[in-house]
């Protein structure tokens, strides 16, 4: 699905909708992995981790979320940038990420699942190297520790 789409700050009314789009968004990239078990935990790092201390910004189309992005700006730390499965491709991602460059302009870092190949490829298309090896501070999975600088 693909469309047009806006960008606007993330509004309190939008947590539950914020919290499905993750939930969904990762079951379908890790099937494996029993996210809707995972929510409570999501939402409470949601409202005590991220929401207080970063800048959120939503993609919305015809009244929905279709994704979001988070950025710490004291630390330039990207931690989410979710899109829709039915909108991969359509530029929302992009989009997002342009927000999180223009949100931190000194540079981002983040942490990508090594399994994660799509988000990986995006990540080094649009300027992002490797940085090193690291595990996942919640999961214990191994991830890439990766940044960009402009």
């Amino acid at each position: 699905m693909s469309g047009q789409f806006t960008l606007r700050p993330y509004a309190a009314a939008d947590e539950d909708a914020a919290i499905e789009l993750w939930r969904r968004t990762w079951a379908h990239h890790f099937p494996h992995i029993d996210f809707n078990a995972r929510v409570a935990w999501w939402r409470e790092r949601w409202r005590q981790e991220l929401v207080p201390v970063t800048n959120i910004v939503v993609a919305e189309q015809a009244g929905a979320l279709i994704g979001f992005v988070t950025v710490d700006p004291t630390t330039g730390y990207l931690d989410q940038i979710v899109v829709a499965p039915e909108h991969w491709g359509s530029g929302a991602a992009l989009a997002l990420l342009d927000v999180a460059k223009r949100l931190s302009p000194s540079g981002l870092d983040l942490l990508v699942n090594k399994d994660n190949f799509r988000a990986i490829r995006f990540y080094e298309k649009h300027g992002f190297v490797y940085a090193g090896e690291d595990k996942n501070p919640v999961s214990g999975r191994p991830v890439n520790r990766m940044n960009w600088r402009p």
